[in-house]
This record gives structure tokens, C-alpha cells and sequence, in this order.
């Protein structure tokens, strides 16, 4: 019996095929002795290469492999949770290429301070990798990245070489103790839709009302390739409805988890930024499509008033409920 804690690497999946099949590798290839890999599979149908190697991975016992017939990236983590038996529990993308140590990095911080809730692995987004290292280095982040107001504008996990505690983590590269889940009952939140933007975010303020501490660790890092197709959504990103979403889910986060104070900066940074196109966003400063993001701005901010108001009834695990074991 190993003595090393068992850790669960929970995958979820939807519309991709080389880009997963690479990333299953990666983890099989790991150094660490005690892990078990759960892919949570929300793509209709694969191309028969990759359906295949699935089936040939699940059958010899080196995945656990659920299919499913609907598509959210939270709904996604907390089936994978349920179904982990892990001290730990480890989230990836399905796009990603990994170091042999990725899993030694990320459980060592728990081994060696009880105060550590969750890790925040770094993360080289393959678009960025030229900015990644030379000059462009940070050894300790701002103060602004810890206020929750505006620490999303801070918060460079990219760059940044030093150990540190944190606000929150990356989706693709982030780890938690299991009694996050089971002691303290937390789960993703189902109603962050799209590309799920800042469910982890919010997941995260939650974790650290439990007194534990987010803790980035530089070792513990990975590349994310950033797949123009496919990843754990159910719409594009190109579309309106996507629109709809990305600002109804910032809202979101500010009406459940911060002050007004707080609340109020999160928004005017994010109309600076993603509405008027102003750094660090550098978006088109064209009228008609500043006006179309303001349409879509302010359409968010009641769609995220009509959550909270529905939350008084209804919690929004809505694909949860979905799964016989919820």
C-alpha cells in the first residue's frame, strides 16, 4: 500500500480528440506513484482513433472514462468529483502537456503545511510562451492581486517565480483537499455557462472562507495550448450567446461573493476593460461594437440579477441533479 496520497486528475472533455488523447499521455507519464485519472466526457462522438484509445485506456484500468449527453465545465467538475476517491483532487484541461513531476509538485504543499486547502499551479499559455521568461519575470504579485474587487487585472500566473498564498487559480491547473468537497460541502456552481468564465474564481472565494489558504506553486506547472475548437462549453465563442454569458458571469461572481465596494470596482473595471477595449484588454475602440458590448454588459448585469433572485429556489446544479449519485 502506497504511502503517498492518492491523488484523483479529474479531465473534463467536450469536442476534443489529439489534444485529449496527448493529455491522457502526459499524466499516464507521471513520476508520482499513487493517482487515478477520471475523464469526464461530454463530446458526442469521437473520430474512431481517439474512441479507440479511450476504450483501450478504460478497459486496462488507466482511466476511469464517463460518458455523458450534456456539456457545462462545472456540472463536468462535480461529476468528476463525485467519482474520485482521491486525498486530493487535481483539475485539468484537456489540452494541456505536463511535466513527469506535475503531480509530485502539486502534493507536496499539502504534505508539507496543513494550512493548504487548495494549490494553483502556474500556467505557460501557449500563445504567451514568448513573453514567458527573460525580463518579463515577477517575484511577488501587487497587493491588488489579494482584493477581489479588482485582483482578476493583478493576477498573473504566468510570469510570476515565487511560492506564494493567492486569491484563486487557473481551471486548467488547480488542485484541492477532499474535504473541501466532503467537511465542507462546496461545489462549482452549474448556472456559470459558456466558457464557464470565473467559476473557479468564484469557487475559490468560497474555498477561502473556509480558513484555508490558496497556495501558488511555480513547480507545479503546465502548458495550456489553448485549442481554438472544442473545450468543456456548450456554445462558441463567437457567438452572441457567449456575449451574453461572459458578463453575466462576472456579475455573478460580484452579487454572490462580494461587497458592494468590491462589487462596484469589479464592475467599472470590467466596463473599462471589456467594454471600452481599454488595456489590458485592447479591444476595438469602434463605436457600433463598444455599443454592442455595452448592450451585451448591462443585458448580463439582469440576467446575473434574475440568477440571484432564482437562487432563493433553485441552486443551479442543474446537470448535478442530473446524476443519480448528487
Amino acid at each position: 500500500m502506497s504511502d503517498l496520497p492518492l491523488i484523483s486528475i479529474v479531465i473534463p472533455t467536450y469536442y476534443r480528440e489529439e489534444a485529449l488523447r496527448d493529455s491522457i499521455a502526459d499524466v499516464l507519464k507521471q513520476d508520482y506513484g499513487n493517482f487515478e485519472v477520471i475523464v469526464v466526457d461530454q463530446t458526442p462522438k469521437h473520430e474512431p482513433e481517439i474512441q479507440a484509445y479511450l476504450e483501450e485506456m478504460a478497459t486496462a484500468g488507466k482511466i476511469k472514462w464517463f460518458r455523458l449527453d450534456w456539456a457545462s465545465l462545472p456540472g463536468a467538475r462535480n461529476y468528476g468529483v463525485r467519482r474520485s476517491e482521491g486525498e486530493i483532487i487535481l483539475f485539468i484541461d484537456d489540452d494541456v502537456q505536463l511535466k513527469p513531476g506535475f503531480l509530485s509538485a502539486h502534493v507536496k504543499n499539502y504534505v508539507q503545511n496543513p494550512e493548504v486547502g487548495a494549490v494553483a499551479g502556474r500556467v505557460f499559455d501557449r500563445m504567451k510562451l514568448g513573453d514567458s521568461g527573460g525580463d518579463l519575470q515577477i517575484e511577488y504579485l501587487p497587493p491588488q492581486a489579494m482584493d477581489p474587487g479588482i485582483a482578476w487585472y493583478h493576477i498573473d500566473l504566468v510570469h510570476t517565480i515565487k511560492p506564494q498564498q493567492v486569491l484563486t487559480a487557473r481551471g486548467c491547473n488547480m488542485s484541492f483537499r477532499r474535504e473541501i468537497f466532503t467537511k465542507y460541502g462546496l461545489r462549482f456552481d452549474e448556472r456559470f455557462r459558456g466558457s464557464a468564465v470565473r467559476e473557479e474564481s468564484d469557487f475559490c472565494l468560497r474555498v477561502r472562507q473556509t480558513g484555508y489558504k490558496i497556495w501558488y506553486d511555480p513547480e507545479a506547472d503546465l502548458v495550456h495550448l489553448g485549442e481554438e475548437t472544442g473545450g468543456c462549453h456548450d456554445i462558441s465563442m463567437r457567438s452572441l450567446q457567449y456575449q451574453l454569458t461572459f458578463y453575466h458571469n462576472h456579475f455573478l461572481l460580484g452579487l454572490k461573493n462580494l461587497t458592494v465596494s468590491q462589487a462596484l470596482r469589479l464592475y467599472a473595471r470590467l466596463f473599462d476593460c471589456h467594454v471600452l477595449g481599454r488595456p489590458p484588454c485592447h479591444k476595438s475602440g469602434s463605436p457600433i461594437k463598444i455599443a454592442t458590448r455595452g448592450f451585451f454588459y448591462i443585458l448580463g448585469f439582469f440576467k446575473a440579477v434574475g440568477t440571484v433572485i432564482q437562487s432563493l429556489w433553485n441552486d443551479g446544479q442543474i446537470y448535478s441533479r442530473l446524476d443519480p449519485e448528487f
